[in-house]
């Protein structure tokens, strides 16, 4: 690593940290990332170039994911059949995002219908911008759309959760944390099974590595416990600087052009997941603010950290943003095939 990387990379953390710490004292709900995001987003936009590693962004993804993965038990996999309903209906409020997000962007604001397809993509931000740098859309465009969503639902998700009254989950999972050498095993296992899924080019290899290997270490019982509180800390710092780092390059002008775009595109996915969040808490008797964690519109790594933040149920999450991804890498695809053909 380059000296210029290096100062740029404690730069990163430090602005990152300080938001962290900021938010945690005023007690907002999942303040390491919130904060995190916020502090260097602000400061990508104020010109500044920021630089994570990427070895270090998959660190923190993948503590986050050996601590949702500690959230499952012998219990969970007799629930998971009766999470059918929950996943066909999450599956019904993903299409429904994109259509209705897809329609206002290329309606209200102009966009192109490969353009609006891949900035209504929720969660699979490297699928859509590999398929921009194919040549389908406008890349730049689509960078900020999809940038300026995780950027918003990280932010306006736990706000929305106090707005109504939600109050924080009880997962039921483990409090204690794991010893040094069963932390170091799960994380050395994580890090390698990561690898493996991240050659086949899966999207949030790391945080999916890490949480099924911690899964079926806490299934098993070969393990009881939680990374420390100060790990997962530094993982949900680095998770949220990851948003920060991601608007360097970005020109103001171009962040400000898109912004309401943006805000409409956002405001339309995150009311249609609350509704079908909604439904689904209705039917199937699930806490609401769980349901709504699970179904948000936002990148995998911070929904399923901010579902850990606010102490829902990892596995519940952690399973239903499985099924998000697997559902997108074969939805975008064809959805572009299909218009694409016609």
């Amino acid at each position: 690593m380059q000296i210029n990387q290096i100062t740029r990379t404690a730069m990163t953390l430090a602005v990152g940290t300080t938001g962290a710490v900021a938010m945690s004292l005023a007690g907002f709900p999942a303040a390491p990332l919130v904060g995190a995001a916020l502090a260097t987003s602000a400061l990508a936009w104020s010109g500044v170039k920021l630089y994570l590693p990427t070895r270090l962004r998959d660190m923190g993804f993948l503590v986050i994911g050996s601590a949702l993965g500690s959230g499952f038990r012998h219990e969970i996999l007799g629930q998971v059949g009766g999470w059918a309903l929950s996943l066909i209906l999450l599956c019904l409020s993903i299409y429904a995002t994109i259509a209705i997000s897809r329609l206002i962007l290329m309606k209200g604001f102009g966009k192109d219908s490969d353009t609006a397809l891949l900035a209504s993509s929720p969660g699979t931000l490297s699928l859509a911008l590999s398929l921009a740098a194919d040549g389908r859309g406008d890349a730049t465009a689509v960078l900020i759309l999809q940038c300026m969503r995780l950027l918003i639902l990280s932010a306006v998700l736990p706000l929305g959760m106090i707005t109504l009254g939600i109050n924080p989950g009880a997962s039921g999972g483990p409090t204690v944390d794991l010893a040094a050498l069963p932390l170091i095993a799960v994380l050395v296992a994580g890090a390698a099974v990561s690898w493996l899924i991240a050659k086949r080019k899966f999207p949030a290899a790391y945080l999916l590595g890490g949480m099924v290997v911690s899964a079926v270490a806490h299934v098993t019982d070969l393990v009881h416990g939680m990374p420390p509180e100060w790990l997962r800390f530094a993982g949900f710092c680095v998770t949220g600087s990851v948003m920060g780092v991601r608007f360097t390059g970005i020109r103001p002008a171009d962040i400000l052009r898109l912004a309401v775009a943006s805000i409409a595109s956002v405001g339309a996915a995150a009311l249609i997941s609350m509704g079908f969040a909604g439904v689904t808490a209705a039917l199937t008797g699930l806490p609401f603010g769980q349901v709504w964690v699970a179904y948000a519109p936002g990148g995998v790594e911070a929904m399923a950290a901010i579902g850990l933040a606010l102490d829902f149920d990892g596995a519940y999450v952690a399973v239903h943003h499985l099924c998000r991804i697997t559902f997108l890498l074969v939805l975008i695809p064809w959805m572009a095939r299909r218009r694409n053909a016609a």
